[in-house]
């Protein structure tokens, strides 16, 4: 037997069923029982992995008593990527409760415990559905891959369950003092600050209408054009066109409201306690695999409220982002050795002008990029024309998955996430034969529309979702280095390196200072691992942009 397969079922009345894969009687526990088991298994020569269906369930009740488990597969994300996959056959994953599997939801930021009132429809055997996506990917010819794939969601989702448990440091009274000094003192609940109420002031004084609302955007717009400013949003970019005295207190008041609706006093109160940033995750959250995040803005921090961020006395923060992510992935999936090599050691766009592919390193990211989002005119669609001759593998492979999609064809990652049905990301799905004549001009103008719209997506799906896998291995590696590094016998997660943010291409690890060189090193160390683990011996590296700072806000970009 390759690895010992624990498979745990919530049952009724706060119960816990335990099957094996090692030919032992299932049996059941009370779920005040459960830590120990774990910790024992844990602790123990040979580490399961432990499957059940929400990690964010099981493992916070775990951490909540201080066991941490080594590995898992998330039944619920798992079923989600083999449910898309194009190499897989949709039959072996049927079964009679097969529906309410995929109707299974993540447990929220809000609401994450194991057992909640009325759950009674998500108590789902995990020993039937572990043996029908099992089968699935045995029986799939990229078996091997999708196994990787299922691996490192799994592990993506114990890193997220860790992140929200540990929380990343933030202090409350820089948060506070980053606050009054842009906006005043905290008013009382449903009235401006003062620094908004007097910009909302002098922004009606401008437009000539007294008591103007500016977060009203009809009311805004309407008063823009009784003065001549016929535009046709209040978006900032279109404002700065504007040659009118209202545009920089307009623009400042957008900023910081925006500040108060996001990260304001009420964020403090909903998504800090006990000094710490406890984030909502979804692993998973998009289709290309990215993260989302459920509450707290955790993939979206702004720079206007990072200096909050502080570690604790004595510890420090390793803030470690990836360089050009994405056209190293397409390097790597396509096999074009030319792009592959222009990747290497450092600045990817610099490397390509360097090598006379274009001109200029601008020149170089505009038709990268375009490539990748499917610029066909001006300048970009000539620089994306030139750099095809030249990286023919890796502007091919978008291409190609572009003309997929076009067809209403799905595309596949390099390890074989499938993209959703056409229409599904835009919410206009099409419900009939794509290959059917349409029955009018209308019909076929909106096919036509849908075909473009999907072809986009799928172009970008392919590199987005790829660079996502690798991110996930990055990460996965990680925590487990991490973990490896000398602490005190028995230490818990908090006490000793772990992570405390991931955004996308982006690590921030909380750490005891006397060991930050070592976790620079490991967080290097896991981003090759995760190079070779998904692009074998490709002459391709990921450099990383590595700062060992005491507040977030110090981290070099």
């Amino acid at each position: 037997m390759s690895e010992l397969r624990v498979r745990l079922s919530r049952l009724p009345a706060e119960r816990v069923a335990v099957s094996r894969d090692d030919g032992s009687e299932p049996f059941a526990l009370d779920l005040a029982e459960l830590a120990a088991y774990v910790a024992d298994h844990e602790g123990g020569p040979v580490r399961p992995r432990w499957v059940w269906d929400d990690t964010a369930r099981w493992h916070a009740l775990l951490l909540d008593a201080g066991v941490r488990v080594a590995r898992c597969h998330d039944l619920r994300l798992c079923r989600r990527v083999l449910r898309r996959a194009p190499a897989v056959d949709q039959t072996l994953l049927a079964g009679e409760d097969a529906a309410r599997w995929d109707r299974l939801g993540p447990a929220s930021a809000s609401e994450p415990a194991l057992f909640v009132a009325d759950d009674r429809a998500e108590h789902l055997a995990a020993d039937a559905e572990d043996e029908r996506q099992q089968r699935a990917v045995a029986a799939s010819a990229e078996a091997g891959r999708l196994a990787l794939l299922l691996a490192a969601e799994s592990s993506g989702a114990l890193v997220a369950a860790e992140l929200r448990w540990a929380g990343m440091p933030w202090r409350v009274d820089v948060h506070e003092q980053l606050l009054a000094e842009r906006l005043g003192p905290r008013p009382p609940r449903g009235t401006r600050p003062a620094r908004l109420a007097a910009l909302a002031a002098e922004v009606g004084e401008l437009l000539a209408a007294p008591g103007l609302n500016p977060d009203s955007r009809p009311e805004l717009m309407a008063a823009l054009r009784r003065q001549g400013l016929d535009v046709p949003d209040v978006r900032a970019w279109t404002l700065r066109r504007l040659d009118h005295p209202v545009v920089e207190p307009l623009i400042a008041y957008k900023q910081l409201a925006h500040l108060l609706a996001t990260n304001g006093w009420e964020w403090l109160d909903a998504w800090v306690r006990d000094g710490r940033f406890r984030a909502g995750y979804q692993p998973g959250g998009s289709s290309t695999g990215r993260w989302a995040s459920d509450g707290g803005g955790a993939l979206s921090l702004p720079a206007m409220v990072r200096p909050a961020a502080v570690a604790d006395d004595g510890w420090r923060l390793v803030v470690a982002d990836v360089a050009q992510l994405e056209p190293r992935v397409l390097a790597g999936m396509s096999g074009d050795t030319a792009l592959a090599r222009a990747a290497r050691g450092g600045d990817l766009y610099q490397a390509m002008a360097d090598t006379g592919a274009v001109e200029t390193r601008s020149d170089a990211k505009l038709g990268l990029l375009g490539a990748m989002y499917g610029a066909t005119s001006g300048e970009s669609g000539r620089l994306v024309a030139d750099l095809t001759r030249r990286y023919p593998r890796a502007f091919g492979l978008v291409e190609e998955a572009a003309r997929a999609g076009e067809r209403g064809q799905p595309v596949r990652t390099l390890l074989g996430r499938g993209s959703p049905p056409i229409g599904e990301e835009s919410g206009e799905l099409w419900a009939g034969d794509l290959d059917a004549p349409p029955a009018d001009d209308a019909s076929l103008a909106r096919q036509d529309r849908l075909r473009r719209a999907y072809g986009r997506f799928t172009r970008n799906f392919v590199v987005q979702g790829t660079g996502a896998e690798w991110a996930l291995c990055w990460i996965a590696d990680l925590r487990n280095r991490l973990w490896a590094l000398p602490s005190t016998p028995g230490a818990a997660l908090t006490e000793r390196p772990h992570l405390v943010a991931f955004l996308h291409d982006e690590v921030v690890v909380h750490t005891p200072a006397a060991l930050a060189e070592d976790v620079e090193r490991e967080v290097r160390a896991a981003a090759a691992a995760a190079g070779r683990l998904l692009f074998g011996d490709a002459p391709l590296d990921f450099p990383l942009s590595v700062s060992v700072v005491t507040s977030y806000a110090e981290a070099s970009k």
